[in-house]
């Protein structure tokens, strides 16, 4: 698979603009990207724009905290799949893995998983948050949960993907769960490297430098 089609073009910042929105549609048609992720408002703009090419429209629920009710949750992915969304990335409720709550953890990501009825559910575990063991439960408890993915990052905490944290998560989930590696890939070096520890799908919004062989210093 090229490098392009690995690489979910990203746009979650608060402050982000239609025109900037626009832009990263764009980008996204002229690379063939695997998908746009953008926050729940721009989904249904996003779907219209990319209605003639295969990109795929991906948002977050429960983002970027994780801290909310897997009732809301599930309300949250039902609405961004009625309004165009082909893959949801859901943040896990990282207190209650703290707590040692791995009940509501599950029943958080399988409210998601049976809301979004089939579409692809990635679940972010904030793994710059988490000690090494947590980790690996969150991973499990996702596959557990149905989910499609695991995804190490928000890029809105203290750190985003490490080489090490995508090895480790390939590592517990095997070989037939897709591992996300969100925010760090700011260089063509970067993503092979996440790619080659295990990623099958890339965070970032510096896939068009990615693409042109360029580095980007900072971002997501």
């Amino acid at each position: 698979m090229s490098i392009n089609k690995y690489i979910d073009h990203t746009l979650l910042k608060p402050e982000s603009t239609q025109s900037q929105i626009d832009k990263l549609l764009a980008e996204a048609k002229e690379y063939d990207f695997a998908s746009v992720c953008v926050n729940p408002t721009w989904v249904g703009y996003s779907a219209k724009a990319l209605v003639d090419s295969d990109v795929k429209v991906c948002t977050v629920v429960g983002f970027p905290l994780g801290a909310t009710t897997p009732a809301v949750k599930a309300f949250e992915t039902k609405d961004a799949i009625a309004n165009g969304a082909d893959e949801i990335d859901m943040v896990i409720n990282i207190g209650a893995l703290k707590s040692g709550n791995l009940v509501l953890v599950e029943e958080d990501i399988r409210a998601v998983v049976e809301a979004a009825n089939g579409k692809l559910v990635k679940v972010i575990i904030e793994a710059c948050l988490l000690t090494e063991e947590e980790k690996v439960v969150a991973c499990e408890l996702s596959v557990k949960a149905g989910a499609d993915f695991v995804k190490t990052s928000t890029g809105f905490s203290t750190g985003g993907a490490t080489v090490a944290d995508v090895a480790l998560m390939r590592q517990t989930v095997g070989p037939d769960i897709g591992v996300k590696a969100a925010g760090g890939a700011r260089s063509l070096a970067d993503a092979q490297a996440f790619i080659e520890a295990g990623a099958t799908r890339l965070g970032t919004s510096s896939g068009v430098a990615i693409i042109q062989g360029e580095t980007v210093n900072g971002g997501y």
